[in-house]
């Protein structure tokens, strides 16, 4: 998608762009000065519309998306970068937030990575209990707040070492009894996505999605290997390495809170992230479920099966994904 906004075009008579920082399928991520405020830098995450909606589905999603911009304005968490402002022009949607400097966790781990190291496991926890706090905060919203897009990426990390868990993108406000339209429509990134997320609209998941999220983040930054994406896993169970077995210096206790959280159906997750916190620091074990590298579902190593029955397998798959999502709704 080509930049729509120009650097030094100014928005509202306030916001001048710099320059963009980050693109995605329906607009970008603009750095950008307040005029008002002298010396403020902020973050214009920008709303494109899909513009081959009906004219009603349109208006629909553009009233949801300031609705859910006015609850995120409200949101106040050292953790979470503070949404100062939204507007419309033409026919764009802008969200205004805080601009969030230093390296993100991605960023850090390909560090480590290059140096044919692993980020030391107290660092990672460290890390771990800020996330944790920023979406409790989140979920204990009323309505629950759902972020849907966890990954290192989305987590900065500041001069001072504070994280940030950054990028609205995909944020759905859970409103009891009602189908609702995320700010941006999507699915979140394959490889820390749950299997419930796949449902087309999204109306049967909960809290339990962001630890799924959680946990496949904290898999890729103890390992330096992005984990093996749920729909293949669940085709096959053994695709998962465990932890251990790429960062042997990993503790025990940590690599199976990390699969407790990757567990395929929401049902063996852990109930909330506080649960997923006290396993990853020795306050609560974790089930006996939770075995390295078997969490979940236990499906046949299908891979090892000949190519006839391998596709025929792949089909049932598909299918019985598509029956769970039903049943999970």
């Amino acid at each position: 998608m080509p930049q729509s906004l120009q650097n030094g075009e100014v928005l509202r008579d306030r916001y001048m762009i710099r320059e963009q920082i980050g693109q995605g399928g329906t607009g970008s991520i603009y750095l950008a000065e307040d005029n008002r405020l002298e010396g403020r830098l902020c973050a214009l995450k920008e709303v494109e519309h899909n513009r081959t909606l009906p004219p009603q589905f349109l208006e629909q999603a553009r009233e949801q998306f300031f609705r859910e911009a006015s609850v995120l304005a409200r949101l106040d968490h050292p953790n979470l970068p503070k949404v100062s402002d939204f507007f419309s022009d033409g026919p764009r949607d802008y969200l205004v937030m805080d601009y969030v400097p230093g390296k993100d966790l991605r960023e850090r781990m390909l560090d480590a990575r290059r140096n044919k190291t692993f980020l030391s496991e107290n660092e990672v926890l460290r890390w771990a209990v800020q996330i944790s706090d920023a979406l409790n905060y989140l979920h204990q919203q009323d309505p629950p707040i759902i972020h849907r897009d966890i990954k290192p990426s989305n987590l900065k990390i500041t001069p001072s070492g504070l994280i940030k868990l950054v990028d609205f993108g995909l944020v759905k406000i859970l409103a009891p009894n009602e189908v609702t339209i995320t700010i941006i429509q999507g699915q979140g990134t394959a490889l820390y996505t749950p299997l419930e997320q796949y449902g087309g609209d999204d109306s049967h998941t909960d809290i339990r999605a962001d630890i799924f999220s959680f946990g496949a983040t904290l898999y890729h930054l103890v390992t330096n290997e992005p984990p093996t994406e749920a729909r293949k896993r669940f085709l096959n169970s053994r695709s998962l390495t465990p932890p251990r077995d790429i960062n042997p210096t990993l503790s025990s206790r940590v690599e199976k809170a990390i699969l407790w959280a990757m567990s395929l159906h929401p049902d063996d997750r852990p109930k909330d992230v506080i649960e997923l916190r006290e396993a990853l620091l020795g306050k609560k074990d974790t089930p006996d479920h939770v075995t390295s590298g078997r969490s979940g579902f236990d499906i046949p190593a299908f891979s090892l099966l000949p190519q006839e029955q391998l596709a025929a397998y792949t089909a049932l798959g598909l299918f019985l994904i598509g029956l769970i999502v039903t049943v999970l709704r």
